[in-house]
């Protein structure tokens, strides 16, 4: 694991203390949006009730906390949901990273 690599595991693993979020990996733990909502709410905890999510809703929660970060942290959407949706179960590690990469530049120094 790179430097980069394990200060993002650090970061999502102190952020993302919600129920329905099991993070263990950049790929199937991030498939259903709960990782990613969860990191988004932590940050910007008024902009959406995390307790009315559901992990089967993929779609839903892959599209708020997308829309979210960019609307309230301007990060650019480096995924597409229907791209998330076509990956199913196994998104690919690289494009997670990457994207959760931007998220912990965005606010690592903001908690």
């Amino acid at each position: 694991m790179t430097i980069s690599e394990s200060a993002c595991v650090l970061f999502v693993s102190y952020n993302c203390f919600f129920q329905n979020v099991h993070i263990s990996n950049f790929s199937s733990s991030w498939a259903d949006g709960m990782a990613f909502c969860a990191l988004i709410h932590h940050f910007c905890p008024e902009a959406f009730d995390f307790n009315k999510l559901n992990p089967a809703e993929r779609a839903k929660n892959l599209s708020l906390a997308f829309r979210v970060a960019e609307e309230n942290a301007g990060i650019v959407p480096l995924l597409e949901v229907e791209d998330m949706l076509l990956m199913g179960e196994k998104p690919d590690y690289k494009c997670i990273f990457t994207y959760v990469q931007s998220i912990f530049i965005q606010f690592r120094d903001r908690d």
